[in-house]
């Protein structure tokens, strides 16, 4: 191996930490929501939206739904909060791009993240938000 290649991978194993933090924050928090029930009243405060409007919000049943997620029963997740199940996946592949590419000693291309998806994003919120409390919305409600 030639001392520049050993430089490069020390640079892009570097390079990783911030992804690595990243997961390791998230791993962390899963894992106390696993641990710490969220079903059991007093381990969590109240969703404020809630208690002011008795509306969901679009992150209602969300801790519920990581729990679940956490004990291995996506079936009972997608049935609190399948918004938050949807962005998972989506979640997890933005994080690998994201590794990857500092990996490679790249920055993470955010150019290809437009203002049209964060506006799509918010659409998708505000329709989900909208649909589970209406009546027929009722299987979005968790």
């Amino acid at each position: 191996m030639t001392e520049e290649t050993a430089g490069a991978r020390r640079s892009g194993a570097r390079a990783l930490a911030a992804p690595l933090g990243a997961a390791l924050a998230a791993g962390t928090a899963v894992a106390l929501v696993g641990a710490v029930d969220p079903n059991e009243p007093g381990h969590y405060p109240s969703c404020p939206f809630l208690v002011l409007t008795g509306l969901y919000c679009p992150g209602c049943g969300g801790l519920r739904a990581v729990h679940a997620l956490a004990h291995g029963d996506p079936a009972a997740a997608l049935g609190l909060n399948p918004l938050l199940v949807a962005a998972v996946p989506l979640l997890a592949a933005l994080w690998a791009r994201w590794a990857v590419r500092s990996w490679q000693g790249l920055p993470f291309d955010a150019g290809r993240l437009r203002p049209a998806h964060a506006w799509w994003l918010l659409g998708v919120m505000i329709v989900f938000w909208i649909g589970r409390n209406l009546p027929f919305g009722d299987f979005l409600a968790p």
